[in-house]
């Protein structure tokens, strides 16, 4: 069986998922509260016993992002004036951050990163960013 593939989007709008996780609930230091997460994300691929981990984590993100407002994303860590490229003009039915990110798709991107990180539990193999 080859790979199941979870379509994402542009690597900017996963870059802001993760900087946004950053900056709002991790005080600015990456990995300081997620630190399974920010493992995925720098080095682009997770154990199917760290994916685990990292579905717990990402629960708890889930939960965090929901209170907050999605006028609290954060485009770009490192160029904190800049704005997604849509702006503020987004679908109503974005309540919050954790609604916010939303993949190429239409899928949540919270929900698409759980089924990948379930996946790798279920089959033995690792999950990797490509």
């Amino acid at each position: 069986m080859g790979p199941i593939a979870y379509p994402i989007g542009r690597a900017d709008f996963l870059g802001s998922f993760f900087d946004t996780v950053t900056v709002r609930l991790e005080g600015g230091t990456r990995g300081s509260r997620f630190p399974t997460l920010a493992a995925l994300y720098g080095d682009g691929e997770l154990s199917p016993d760290a994916a685990q981990l990292a579905r717990a984590e990402l629960a708890n993100v889930e939960r965090e992002l929901r209170r907050h407002p999605s006028a609290d994303v954060v485009w770009d860590i490192d160029k904190p004036d800049v704005s997604p490229p849509w702006g503020s003009d987004i679908a109503d039915t974005i309540t919050s951050l954790g609604d916010y990110f939303v993949t190429a798709d239409g899928r949540q991107l919270i929900a698409v990163m759980d089924a990948a990180l379930d996946a790798s539990v279920r089959t033995g193999k690792p999950v990797r960013i490509a």
